[in-house]
This record gives structure tokens, sequence and C-alpha cells, in this order.
């Protein structure tokens, strides 16, 4: 009875606004849903007017998530009309008997709307439909090593429309890199079969303190019985990681630079066999340090030793990143030069690489044996004084003297046309080496670690309250972000993000910008700066299957204009 009587008295406030906001009106595609369940609500204004619906009022109650809108052209009878109409895609936070709040235009309100929100409906993995699993392999890690977080998908029926939405990462700051393709198959659970899609992400944390991974969301429309649903939403659990500081360099090795992965490998290769090399003639040794869970970046420089009748001339190295069963494959191949310019045996000591077992949580040391470059000399050598008076009549004896200031000649000619190659060589080095000092004094960081620096300089002045600061960090941040389409405010930039971070923006906007200037939260922008996912229609991303929606974007975007 006291529910009816409520219910009837809402529904009595609600005729009771219609007349007075004809101007902007709203309307919603569902009025019953579930609470896993998103519904669309569509706000309509009757001329073409460009200021934006002021939505905040709904955040209390619902969740806000994409958004766009459409300008409209009408021509009857020679007369123009014109409206727009902004599309917002909502989830309620809780279940009930629930009123949409009327939107704000400008001076005009729209009417409000009552829904009814059900409780979704429970079921356990293996027996429901749809569900998400996420997971990491080292829920307790260090720092700068890797942490696979792989999420799957499971369906048992069909799908339209789906978007997986990569999760928010609070805390530290971490370096997301995809660790592979997407993966598709099938899996049966409890007797039923379900196709899995699985993506796999591997974090590098970036500082010591807990690292808190928000559940992974998985939105589409569902197919059952010939019917399809609303979007639905299904989460996986969240997921914390302890993230340690560096530890202490082993006893051995107390110079040891931190290198953290899964696996460590050296190897070696020559452009000609070093044991047997002319003075003078150059030769090229191939340093190659392999490592499984780590960035190409990341790999320390192994500086061979060598003796001083070598010279050494190292060259840029070569790094490249590719994805193997444990994660991120790094390589880094170094290339070293080297001339022998006096005769002998020289002995190169073997190189050892510290390096930190993730796995096993413990140092361990990845070795190159040592190699023999044994040097010969440049030319032939004259006989020794006592086989050239060896010779038993005067021709012979002439002919070996022959012998000998020929080879003495040509052992002459020799040392000079390697002496002179040895000075083209360090003559070329130089005129190469030269050059390059300049842009490398010059060169600038990569761009994730400039994108890094500004949203650590955007949180701090969020946090201090500096909305001049913010903004510009903000903007620098969207220019590396898109250099060819670059935003120009941070309400543009706001609508190519998703939640929370698009949310703090426009309250950002509102309260420096709109009519309704005032405080704004900057804490809670702070938070939602530690990750920021740019949305689908921004950044390429794979969807969980190619089928294509109902209704085309671009559609969206299209003026209509009727006679």
């Amino acid at each position: 009875m006291v529910r009816g009587l409520w219910i009837g008295s809402r529904v009595l406030l609600l005729l009771l606004w219609q007349p007075a906001l004809a101007a902007v009106v709203a309307s919603v595609d569902r009025a019953d849903v579930e609470l896993n369940e998103s519904f669309t609500l569509k706000v309509t204004v009757d001329t073409a007017i460009d200021t934006e619906p002021d939505v905040s009022a709904l955040d209390a109650e619902f969740v806000i998530g994409q958004r766009s809108h459409l300008s409209n052209t009408t021509i009857v009878n020679g007369q123009i009309s014109r409206s727009r109409t902004w599309t917002y895609v909502l989830m309620a936070r809780r279940a009930g008997d629930l009123v949409i709040p009327p939107v704000t235009v400008g001076a005009e309100e729209s009417n409000p709307i009552m829904i009814t929100v059900a409780p979704p409906t429970a079921a356990l993995p293996g027996e429901a439909d749809i569900f998400v699993t996420a997971d990491v392999d080292h829920r307790e890690s260090f720092v700068q090593a890797q942490v696979l977080y792989t999420i799957k998908v499971y369906r048992s029926v069909a799908t339209r429309q789906p978007r997986l939405t990569e999760p928010a990462i609070d805390g530290v700051e971490v370096l997301v890199e995809v660790a592979g393709d997407e993966r598709s198959y099938e899996s049966i659970l409890n007797g039923k079969a379900y196709n899995v899609v699985e993506r796999v992400y591997a974090l590098f944390p970036q500082e010591s303190g807990a690292l808190t991974i928000a559940p992974a969301r998985f939105e589409a429309r569902v197919l059952r019985d010939g019917r399809i649903t609303g979007r639905k939403i299904f989460e996986s659990e969240a997921i914390d990681v302890t993230v340690n500081p560096i530890p202490a360099p082993p006893d051995d090795y107390p110079d040891a630079v931190w290198f953290p992965a899964r696996a460590v490998e050296l190897s070696e290769d020559w452009s000609r066999p070093p044991d047997s090399l002319p003075a003078g003639e150059p030769i090229t040794r191939h340093v190659t340090i392999a490592a499984v869970g780590q960035l190409s970046t990341q790999i320390p420089v192994v500086e061979p030793a060598v003796a001083d009748s070598v010279k050494v001339y190292p060259d840029k190295p070569e790094l490249r990143d590719n994805v193997d069963v444990g994660g991120i494959r790094a390589v880094r191949k170094d290339q070293y030069a080297m001339i022998g310019v006096a005769p002998g045996d020289i002995e190169l000591p073997a190189l050892d690489l510290p390096w930190w077992n993730i796995d096993k949580a413990a140092w361990e040391v990845a070795s190159l044996p040592g190699t023999t470059i044994r040097i010969l000399p440049s030319g032939n050598e004259p006989p020794p004084p006592e086989v050239a008076a060896a010779p038993a009549d005067e021709a012979v004896a002439e002919t070996a003297a022959a012998t000998v200031i020929h080879s003495d000649l040509w052992r002459r000619v020799s040392e000079i046309l390697a002496a002179a190659w040895v000075l083209t060589l360090i003559a070329w080095w130089w005129s190469g080496r030269r050059p390059k000092r300049e842009p490398r004094a010059s060169e600038e960081p990569p761009v994730y670690k400039r994108q890094g620096k500004l949203l650590k300089a955007a949180r701090n002045a969020a946090e201090a309250g500096d909305a001049a600061e913010l903004k510009a960090s903000l903007l620098e941040w969207g220019r590396l972000e898109w250099p060819h389409r670059a935003p120009r405010s941070v309400g543009e930039l706001a609508a190519r993000v998703d939640l929370p971070l698009s949310v703090q923006l426009e309250e950002f906007c509102s309260a420096t910008y709109g009519p309704g200037a005032g405080d704004w939260d900057g804490a809670a922008l702070a938070k939602s700066l530690r990750a920021i996912k740019v949305l689908k229609e921004e950044k390429e991303a794979r969807p969980v299957d190619e089928l294509p929606p109902l209704i085309p974007e671009d559609a969206l975007r299209v003026r209509n204009i009727q006679a």
C-alpha cells in the first residue's frame, strides 16, 4: 500500500513536470533494466543551441558511459527547424525504483524519468552464460619486474556489439605492454561449452608500493531465444599486487645493475675465426643478451675487457622486443670492431651478467666463456741467420741472400700497408663518431616517458589545486597521444578518454569554464589520472569478436535533411 502511494506520487510529479519543460525532452530506451545492464538516455532540444547539457546530477545514482550527439535539420513546406540530441549510456549504481533527475540545458530543464532496476542474475563461473576472469602470475613482485596480467572472457551464448574495456590501474606508476595478440579458443566447464577470448598484458611497476588492478569489464548485448537484450556488463574480480623495493646486490657482484627477468642468456659470434688473426686486420665480435620478462631498454651494457695490444671500436647496439610464452622477450646485440696491433695470444676474460630471477626471487649470473685471440705477424718473417749461412756453395748462398732481401722487402711493404689500414680505420671511426655526439645530447626521451612525467605533473597540480598547470600538462599529454589532431581543450580531451577520468575532466571544465563555476575535486581527479584509457573511437582497439554494430557510428555524425 505504501509502495503504491509512493509510486503514484512520483508519477503525479512526472506529469506535473511535462507541460513546463517542452523545450528539453528526455527519454530512455527501456524503463526496466538489471543492475549490471546499461540503458540509453536521450536528451533532445528543439533548437540548434551550442550549450552542452549539465548531467552532473546523474552521477549520484548512475554511472555515465559513452556519450554522443546528433544535429538534425528538417525542412517542411519551406520552414526550417533544427534540433540537437545528446545520447548517454547509463548504468544504475543500485537496484530499486530510481528517478533520473532533470538534465539542465542552458536555462531549461528536461523532464524526470522513473526506471525500475532489478538485481542481477547470479550464477557461478561455469554455470553462467557469460563471465570474466582475471589473474596475475605474481601477487608479489619487485620494481621494474614483469607481472603478466591475463583477462579471459567466457561466452556460451551469442553476443552483439561486444566491447572489452582494459581495467584501470591504481597505486604505483606502471608501464603497460601488450604481450601478444588476442587469442580465441574453446573450453568446457562443468559440461558447458564456452568460447574463450584471452588477452595478456605485461605490467612493469616503476616504484614500490601497492598496485591495484580494477575489475576488467566486458559489455555486450546478449542474443538469447531469438531476442536481444540491452547492453549488459560483466566484470572480473579486482586484483592487488605488492611491489617490493629493489633488493641489495649479491655479495660477489656488489656493483651489479638491477636487472629482473624470467630468463637471461648470453651468446657471441665472430665475423672470422679469432684463433688466426693477422696483425692489422679487423675482426668483428657480436655479443647478444636475450632476456625473457624484460624490455630491451632495461638490459644493462656489458663492456668486454681487452688487452692494450687490441684496439676496440664499439658500434651502436641493436635493440628489439618480441613476444614469448613468458611475456616480453628482449634482445640487445652489441657489435665491436677489433684490430690486433701486435702478434701474440690475447685472453679475453669471461663475461658475467648478474640478474634477478623473478620466478625464484633470487640472484643468478648469466656467463659467457672466455676466448683466446691469436694475432699472427702481418707478413713473412726473415729466416734465422744460421739458416742463411748454411748453403754449401756460393751460388746457393747468393740465392739464399736474394731470398732474404726479397722477403724483407715484402715484409716492410706489408707493415706499411697494415699501418695505413689502421690509420684509415681510425680516421673513419673518428669522422663517424664526431657528428653523433651532438644529436645524442639533444635526444628526447621516449614518448611514454615524457607522457609519464606529464601525468605526474598533472596529478601534482590536481592535488595542489593548480588549474593552469593541470590544463597545460593534460593538453601537452594529448599532443603526444594524438600528434596529428591534438585536443585543443580539456573538454575535448574528456570526450576521448573513458571513465572515470572523463567524468572528472568534465567536472573540472564545468568548475573552471562553465556558468556554474565553483570548486573541483582535485584528489579525485588526481586518482583518476593514475591510468588513462583512450576510447575505442580514438584509439584502435581489438574487439572481442568482429561482429559489426547494428547502427554504424558514421551514421550518427550525418546531418539529416528531410524535404
